[in-house]
């Protein structure tokens, strides 16, 4: 299975370099329909109105957390509750990585990451590329 690279990406962080960070590095994978959310509740939001491909969203951020959007996301009844989910986390705590794979997560990275990091886990879920 190949991936379709023009999907629409989004990804969540409170962070705003991070986000630039992700966003350069998916462009360096041929990721150009990329959304930006600064929290889940914003990232809910924009998932409201539109399909999604992949989500990449920070684990730590306030008011909801990274996890705390994965919940809501896979218990609503919309058509992104099903997305591929990967947390990005600068934490590899055994109980968050168990939590995040209790949530239904896809995929998790450790911070810091590059762009194979990125590309490696992406695969791991959606297939090569």
């Amino acid at each position: 299975m190949s991936v379709d690279t023009n999907m629409n990406v989004l990804i969540v962080d409170d962070y705003k370099t991070m986000l630039r960070i992700i966003k350069n590095l998916l462009a360096q994978l041929g990721f150009r329909n990329v959304d930006e959310a600064t929290d889940g509740t914003m990232a809910l939001s924009l998932m409201k109105n539109k399909k999604y491909g992949l989500v990449i969203s920070d684990w730590n951020m306030e008011p909801m957390t990274g996890l705390e959007l994965l919940k809501t996301l896979r218990a609503s009844n919309t058509n992104n509750a099903a997305v591929p989910f990967i947390m990005i986390t600068a934490e590899s705590k055994t109980e968050n990585v168990i939590a995040a794979k209790q949530a239904g997560v896809n995929n998790y990275i450790v911070k810091p990451f590059n762009a194979e990091t990125l590309k490696q886990k992406i695969s791991a879920v959606l297939g090569d590329f």
